[in-house]
């Protein structure tokens, strides 16, 4: 009797110790990459009816490796940024990747992941004025689309379990704040609660949280993630003190890093290993101990009580020369630069459109850093004494009408144009004489990886066409077209292609100027005449309209849409990347009359084009935001048929357009 008493209390012991909670650490290397042999969850676009809005509206879902409609799953509705829609969170974050890697470790409980759009209007796309007081508003509006539609929709639809304690909500920035909202607002709806970066849409506290008691007993998780150099941190940390002084159990974890999905992502990561399980709240205290000091002050201003350690860690970028120094960047995205000029009186860093006075020091060196810069590539120069000059340091790209200096902030999703260990294909300089500008000109054709191999297989085609100022080469080195199209290739989500990058500056007149705007006209012709029939003849093309596609950046992008809308026989996808071709006009147009009426019969473009696709960058420059805003309108009011992506956080640069060419090249030639 003593041995079978013994055994039970054993077994009770064992039960209680599997359910208490270790502390979840952060990521590390590799918890977003797609791993082989392991089972993978599916991803499926639904479309609900929202009487809230008085439209139906879309939403991604998640299903969970080895799915079935015979179990009954918790579920986390996961929500985007004010730039982005239902997909922000797939194009930046690889949500799916993070819990397909999560289950094949057993570290996750099964559930159903539901990625929404929160601007809950009847245009609910991320174009124009992403702050305009009505797209604002629509985010609060999402609350009672969630509540009264989404939320009934995915319980009758799926196999959901339906009580508050099997419901999460958690989201970024935008949608930190909504979580926080929504989710602290219905505590009868929601038992697990997750704010990352959360946005000044986050509520005061006292309207957040105004019955704590209530919070104590019903919440199962509070979760509130920053970055340590965020600028919002500053709406977390007031949330955190209301919780600290009321008393409500929250875990509070700040982390290296600012208001970008490196730091989202790993909020997902940890967010999800807590729900839906046993919680011990004696861990809480944990994560603040594991927290990095801010580096931006309460009040949001950055550099206020900087880390030290952060601002040291200077490392040579990739675009620094073999064997030298500089130009460096630290985590915090600062770019730092040195040159020896010992006769000079004034020495400048100019990037990002600011000048940054160097420091000179007793050997005439002279050295500084500027203030942090976007992820992704930029261009910059040095001003010595009013001439401004390359870098010595810098590898030369040409850029901005000339060869000069670049540097890389690295991307927290640069693994997609990152050179890996898959196959490669082949990137090929092709020269050759045309005879509409009677002058030699030079094009970059990328072929497959296979191309050599498999003699008797046609490939459709992809002509890149590059911006104002930048040349054939932009794409295969700013752009690192190849390598996107590698990674792409390899992991089946892009069809195997040519991709074709010449200079789309075609001069007719001897002498004339390549910065000349009117030099981009006879590429057309150029185009048409000579490059195409050029690769048909000397590439295993498939030549037909339905197998080539034009996409080009900026101007690029301009070029791309009135070449493909004059030329459907020979297009059938189309590309616009930070760009269209009204640029840089903002009002509203006319197609009636808009280049001669091409677009006022919405149903036979459609008929002939496979694919009209747009992206741009949340921070892009005036005019382009109404610009391609009042095009995309036109298409609407015509009812040209066309896919919007937006680039989170990036601007009229080489990330946006990346992005861009990933995105797009995943979708084409596939409904052929």
């Amino acid at each position: 009797m003593k041995r079978i008493v013994f055994c039970l209390c054993l077994m009770v012991e064992v039960q209680i110790a599997g359910l208490s909670q270790n502390v979840v650490k952060p990521a590390t290397t590799g918890f977003d990459a797609v791993q082989a042999n392991i089972a993978y969850g599916k991803i499926d676009t639904i479309t609900y009816e929202s009487k809230t809005v008085g439209v139906n509206r879309r939403a991604l879902v998640y299903t969970p490796p080895g799915f079935s409609r015979q179990k009954k799953y918790p579920v986390l509705y996961l929500l985007h940024g004010i730039g982005g829609d239902e997909r922000e969170w797939l194009n930046g974050g690889k949500p799916q990747v993070i819990m397909d890697n999560l289950y094949a470790e057993s570290k996750a409980e099964p559930m159903i992941i539901v990625l929404p759009n929160g601007r809950a209007m009847k245009d609910d796309r991320a174009i124009g004025n992403i702050m305009a007081p009505d797209k604002v508003a629509a985010f609060a509006t999402f609350e009672q689309d969630l509540l009264n539609d989404l939320i009934p929709y995915i319980e009758k639809n799926y196999p959901a379990k339906t009580d508050r304690e099997s419901r999460a909500i958690a989201g970024l920035s935008m949608g930190g704040g909504q979580s926080l909202n929504f989710g602290l607002g219905n505590l009868d709806k929601f038992a697990w609660v997750g704010g990352f970066s959360s946005a000044p849409n986050t509520k005061q506290p006292p309207e957040l949280l105004p019955d704590p008691e209530a919070a104590k007993s019903k919440l199962k998780l509070l979760f509130i993630l920053c970055g340590a150099s965020d600028g919002l941190i500053y709406n977390s940390k007031r949330t955190h003190d209301y919780l600290l002084e009321k008393s409500v159990p929250h875990i509070y974890y700040i982390e290296p890093g600012v208001h970008d999905f490196k730091v989202w992502k790993d909020g997902l990561f940890m967010f999800s290993q807590l729900i839906f399980k046993p919680v011990d709240q004696a861990t809480f205290p944990e994560y603040l101990k594991m927290s990095v000091p801010p580096t931006v002050n309460a009040n949001g201003n950055s550099g206020i009580s900087r880390n030290r350690a952060a601002t040291n860690d200077y490392k040579p970028s990739n675009t620094t020369q073999l064997g030298k120094q500089y130009p460096q960047v630290n985590a915090e995205r600062q770019v730092r630069v040195s040159i020896a000029a010992p006769e000079a009186k004034l020495v400048q860093l100019d990037i990002g459109g600011k000048k940054y006075d160097l420091k000179k020091d007793s050997t005439g060196v002279w050295m500084g850093e500027s203030s942090p810069q976007d992820e992704g590539f930029h261009y910059y120069q040095l001003n010595i004494d009013g001439a401004n000059v390359p870098d010595p340091g810098s590898l030369y790209f040409y850029g901005a009408g000339r060869w000069g200096s670049g540097i890389e902030i690295p991307a927290h999703d640069k693994e997609f144009y990152e050179l890996k260990n898959v196959a490669h294909g082949q990137l090929s300089e092709k020269i050759y004489f045309s005879k509409i500008t009677g002058s030699w000109r030079r094009c970059y054709v990328y072929t497959p990886a296979g191309y050599e191999r498999e003699i008797n297989k046609k490939y459709p085609v992809l002509y890149l066409q590059h911006g104002s100022g930048e040349n054939e080469t932009g794409w295969p080195v700013q752009g690192k077209a190849n390598l996107i199209l590698d990674n792409l290739i390899a992991e089946r989500q892009a069809v195997p292609m040519i991709v074709v990058m010449d200079n789309g500056y075609a001069v007719k007149t001897p002498g004339q100027s390549t910065s000349d705007f009117t030099a981009v006209f006879p590429f057309e012709e150029v185009l048409l005449k000579e490059i195409i029939p050029m690769i048909d003849s000397g590439f295993r093309t498939i030549n037909q309209p339905n197998y080539r596609a034009m996409a080009g950046l900026s101007m690029g992008a301009n070029q791309t849409i009135q070449i493909t809308i004059r030329n459907l026989d020979k297009f059938a996808y189309i590309g616009a990347f930070s760009g269209t071709s009204n640029y840089p006009k903002t009002e509203a147009i006319n197609p009636a009359t808009f280049m001669n009426g091409a677009f006022n019969n919405g149903k036979a473009l459609n008929n002939q084009i496979k694919l009209f696709w747009l992206g741009a960058g949340t921070k892009e420059p005036n005019p382009f935001p109404a610009s391609i805003a009042a095009f995309k309108n036109m298409l609407d009011q015509t009812g040209v048929k066309h896919i919007d992506y937006i680039s989170e956080g990036t601007a009229h640069e080489w990330l946006t357009w990346r992005r861009c060419l990933r995105q797009f090249a995943s979708l084409l030639f596939k409904e052929n």
